[in-house]
């Protein structure tokens, strides 16, 4: 599952960790990838989401910070049905002064399919793409020699027809993507599985977006 939780903000204007833990919950995921998570930062209560999100799901995490903020920090976060084994952050190039980007990374030993890479990415929101550009590349060097199958999962910021996704579902880097069906042609939150060989989808799906985010949870 990727999703991007808006600091825990609904269009409603309500911080709702437990319904948006609600939303992980319905959708049963084994490995969730989350956006724009707060970890003690003041406009959100001073609260620890990632352990929250962790007690409200019951799943393993982990949490990767991509800047200071407010007191706290702001980041991405990595849940799992099973543990997370040796998680890091992986720094993406950006024009300094503006809001870093970072993928967060790790790996687990799931049962049947055997060990697995997971990455959650959040690229740079810019109009203009040439920060994306270069974290894409950032992103399939990083990624280049991962010994695991490989699930890249977030909000690119960058829609179907883009270059930087051209970029990286060109059959070239053995990327593909894995959220096709019934995919709105505006989308911007992808799965992205490497290589290509190594998956076969048995079903995707875009959930309804609800109000507990302002972006739809991806399955």
């Amino acid at each position: 599952l990727s999703y991007n939780v808006h600091h825990g903000e609904g269009t409603d204007g309500r911080i709702d960790l437990a319904r948006l833990a609600g939303v992980i919950r319905a959708a049963e995921p084994d490995l969730v990838a989350l956006q724009e998570v707060d970890r003690l930062a003041r406009r959100t209560g001073a609260v620890d989401q990632p352990a929250e999100y962790e007690r409200l799901t019951g799943l393993h995490g982990w949490f990767g910070a991509a800047m200071p903020f407010q007191g706290g920090h702001y980041g991405q976060m990595l849940l799992s049905r099973w543990p997370l084994h040796e998680p890091r952050v992986v720094r993406l190039p950006g024009t300094p002064g503006r809001e870093p980007r970072i993928a967060i990374t790790a790996h687990v030993e799931t049962p049947g399919l055997g060990r697995l890479r997971i990455a959650g990415v959040h690229l740079d929101a810019g109009r203009e793409d040439d920060d994306r550009w270069q974290q894409a590349e950032a992103l399939l060097e990083a990624f280049r020699q991962s010994r695991e199958p490989l699930l890249v999962a977030g909000d690119f910021n960058a829609r179907p027809d883009s270059r930087v996704m051209r970029r990286l579902l060109d059959p070239a880097t053995g990327w593909c993507e894995l959220t096709t069906a019934g995919a709105p042609a505006s989308r911007i939150d992808y799965i992205l599985g490497a290589p290509c060989a190594a998956w076969e989808v048995e079903e995707s799906r875009f959930l309804p977006q609800g109000v507990a985010s302002d972006h739809p949870p991806v399955l």
